[in-house]
C-alpha cells in the first residue's frame, strides 16, 4: 500500500520460497492463487520439477535473470518468501546482484500466540481444500523426504497416516 505514484501498481513479485518454486502440492506449499497472480505477476513460482534439489545458487541464478527482465520493462521486482538462505545468496554472495540494485528488506514479525493461532487457521483451511488428497497424490512409502518437494512441511507428516 502507499501514495499514488510510489510504484504500487508496476510491481511484479519474484518467488523466493524454497517449496513454492517446485511444480505441484499448491495447497500444502501455500502457493497464491490464482486471483492473487492476476493481480500483479509472479515469477519462479511452480516451476521446478518436483523430484529434483533446487537451491540457493539455483535460486540466485534464475532470480537473477527475473529481476533483470523485471527491471528492463520499468517494472519494480518485489522478492517475497520466507526462505532467508534464498534472500542471503541473492543479496548478500551475488557481488554483482548487489552492486547493480539498491535493496530494501522488510521483516515481518508476529508474537508467537498469535502465529500459532494463525498457522493452526491455515492447516484446517489446507486440510479443508483437499492437502491430504494433493500429498496422496504423490505418496511413496520409499520416498527420500529430504529431496525436492518431499520436504515442504506436511509431506513426511502424512507419511504414516497414509
Amino acid at each position: 500500500m502507499g501514495a499514488t505514484g510510489t510504484g504500487k501498481s508496476p510491481a511484479e513479485i519474484v518467488n523466493s520460497d524454497k517449496m513454492q518454486v517446485y511444480k505441484g502440492l499448491d495447497i500444502v506449499t501455500n502457493k497464491v492463487t490464482e486471483e492473487e497472480r492476476r493481480r500483479a505477476p509472479h515469477h519462479l513460482l511452480g516451476f521446478v520439477d518436483p523430484n529434483v534439489n533446487f537451491d540457493s545458487i539455483d535460486f540466485r541464478r534464475h532470480a537473477s535473470i527475473a529481476v533483470e527482465s523485471i527491471v528492463r520493462r520499468n517494472r519494480l521486482p518485489i522478492i517475497v518468501g520466507g526462505s532467508n538462505s534464498y534472500i542471503k545468496a541473492l543479496v548478500n554472495d551475488d557481488v554483482e546482484f548487489r552492486s547493480k540494485y539498491d535493496c530494501c528488506l522488510l521483516w515481518v514479525d508476529v508474537s508467537l500466540p498469535v502465529l500459532h493461532s494463525v498457522i493452526s487457521e491455515r492447516v484446517d483451511k489446507m486440510v479443508e481444500a483437499g492437502s491430504v488428497d494433493e500429498v496422496r497424490e504423490i505418496f511413496d512409502p520409499k520416498a527420500d523426504y529430504g529431496r525436492g518437494i518431499r520436504h515442504a512441511i506436511g509431506v513426511a507428516e502424512m507419511d504414516r497416516f497414509l
